[in-house]
């Protein structure tokens, strides 16, 4: 068994969201903070990139996806500890994201569907699927 590992480091003056996709999990990386993504899986394409650009980037935040290719991945810090979905996630987005979520309560879509966050696909298809059911 192969495992993988890829660090991410965080070389901008602002924020760096790595996204876990397709799982939708996020993580907040500080200026100069490095991040390590693990897979345990036997191909060496167990983990993807895409960097993209958004409208994000005006507020000092950029965007690095990280495609999960067999939906098991772990984040950790460079001491090793695990990181889960929202770590360091600054207070006012998480208010932002959350908002829609009251609105929401009792539709098909658990989790909320971010305003003012990267424009994912995957939050619209999640919001439209049935509930129980994956997005991919």
């Amino acid at each position: 068994m192969l495992m993988v590992i890829m660090e991410v480091h965080n070389d901008s003056a602002g924020w760096l969201v790595l996204w876990l996709e397709p799982l939708g999990e996020d993580r907040w990386l500080k200026p100069d903070e490095t991040f390590h993504v693990r897979s345990d899986h036997d191909d060496e394409a167990a983990l993807t990139v895409d960097r993209f650009e958004d409208d994000d980037r005006a507020a000092g935040i950029a965007n690095i996806a990280v495609w999960v290719n067999e939906r098991d991945a772990q984040v950790t810090d460079s001491s090793g500890t695990r990181l889960e979905s929202g770590h360091q996630r600054p207070e006012e987005v998480a208010r932002r994201w959350n908002a829609p979520s009251r609105q929401m309560r009792g539709n098909t879509a658990s989790d909320p569907i971010p305003e003012g966050g990267p424009r994912r696909s995957f939050y619209i298809d999640r919001a439209r699927q049935p509930q129980g059911h994956d997005a991919r």
